[in-house]
């Protein structure tokens, strides 16, 4: 593995998501004080979810044939004017339109970056490569809300969504010196062309992955939009102790990424998923059940192990089946697009369940969702072990 490339890709990746953590986790109360009802909230995160599913195939594909280094580029630079654009508006409408920005902005980044990485890793060291360089990702989302808690109590939120621009912009900077113009694990390596996706949607293994990411991620998406106000209406929680509350859970999350990546490299991936899974129903319920607050917080850190074990495997599924398929970029698009859809429709199954019945109906929701992913998850990949053998 090329050690620049990837030290270049996680810092940079690590930046934009650390911007992403600082204001994410603030923005469910700051629109409700704006006067959003649950509804509104669930729109307001879902319209990223929208542009950047829209726009995911067409930056993955295309970066299977034109090079990962210019979108990875333009993103985090797209990234740096939108944070600019959240301070001077205090209008919902307007509010949900630099979302939908952000969220093209954000297809051009993570699934080109993963597929960078994908392309650099090594035979059998799947799992453990994409777990270590997934700490980039839920590091930082573990620190930023922390951190944009504090500065929005001690500053106000404009001075949040001003940090968000800065280091997004530090990222820009160091990506465009260090990346270098083409990399020769990518386009002009390969033996054939990458596939159409008319070919890839209907592999049963790509599939399955790309359901689970899906079900897992509508969770994500109910509790990062509903847990916040949960825990400020039920438990009168500061901006602050919010912020802890999120990171507890993707922090537990990012700190299992390498060791279960590396066990997944020596394990039974499937199994691993359907552990992961299961943890992650049983917290995602416990969040309705429990009345006390260490309670709130021991069921979060319960969805985040269920995540840490279960998401090294599907990451390095999806590096495998990029790696048979010739089409990283492709794949990796897709997987990011069911992350993508799963933000779009958690946030507004869960805002639909709130306005018409009570907050916690969009976590039961949740709980369903997840256990049949996973399922289904299992059915479809299940001669996944001997499709590896025959690659060897």
């Amino acid at each position: 593995m090329n050690i620049k490339l990837f030290a270049t890709l996680f810092l940079s990746v690590f930046s934009v998501t650390l911007g992403v953590g600082l204001i994410v986790p603030l923005l469910p109360v700051y629109a409700h004080e704006l006067g959003a009802t649950g509804l509104y909230i669930g729109f307001m995160f879902g319209a990223f979810s929208l542009s950047r599913s829209a726009f995911l195939p067409y930056f993955g594909k295309i970066s299977d044939r034109k090079g990962r280094k210019p979108f990875i580029t333009a993103g985090l630079l797209a990234y740096f004017l939108i944070s600019i654009a959240y301070i001077f508006s205090k209008n919902l409408n307007i509010f949900i339109l630099i979302r939908f920005f952000q969220g093209i902005s954000s297809a051009m980044i993570l699934p080109v970056a993963l597929a960078y990485i994908g392309d650099i890793t090594s035979k059998g060291r799947e799992g453990f490569i994409m777990g270590l360089f997934n700490v980039s990702i839920y590091g930082e989302l573990s620190v930023g809300p922390v951190i944009g808690g504090i500065v929005k109590d001690s500053f106000g939120i404009q001075i949040s969504f001003l940090s968000m621009g800065l280091v997004s912009f530090a990222g820009f900077l160091l990506c465009l010196i260090l990346l270098p113009p083409k990399n020769k694990e990518d386009i002009h390596s390969r033996i054939s062309p990458p596939l159409n996706y008319r070919v890839l949607i209907r592999d049963k293994y790509i599939g399955g992955l790309f359901i689970f990411r899906l079900a897992f991620t509508i969770c994500i998406g109910i509790v990062w939009s509903f847990l916040p106000l949960l825990a400020d209406s039920a438990f009168n929680l500061s901006s602050s102790i919010i912020g802890v509350l999120v990171m507890l859970g993707v922090l537990t999350t990012g700190l299992l990424q390498t060791p279960m990546g590396f066990l997944a490299d020596r394990f039974n991936k499937r199994i691993l998923i359907a552990i992961g899974g299961f943890l992650a129903g049983v917290a995602i319920f416990s969040f309705v059940k429990v009345h006390t607050l260490w309670g709130l917080f021991l069921a979060n850190i319960l969805f985040g192990i269920g995540g840490g074990i279960a998401i090294p495997s599907i990451m390095a599924m999806t590096v495998i089946m990029g790696r048979q398929t010739h089409s990283m970029g492709s794949i990796m698009g897709l997987l990011t697009l069911g992350h993508s859809l799963g933000m779009l429709l958690g946030p507004i199954l869960a805002g639909i369940m709130m306005d018409a019945f009570q907050l916690g109906t969009g976590f039961i929701i949740g709980t369903v969702v997840i256990f049949l992913g996973v399922i289904i998850t299992l059915l479809l990949t299940a001669n996944f072990q001997t499709l590896v053998k025959d690659s060897i």
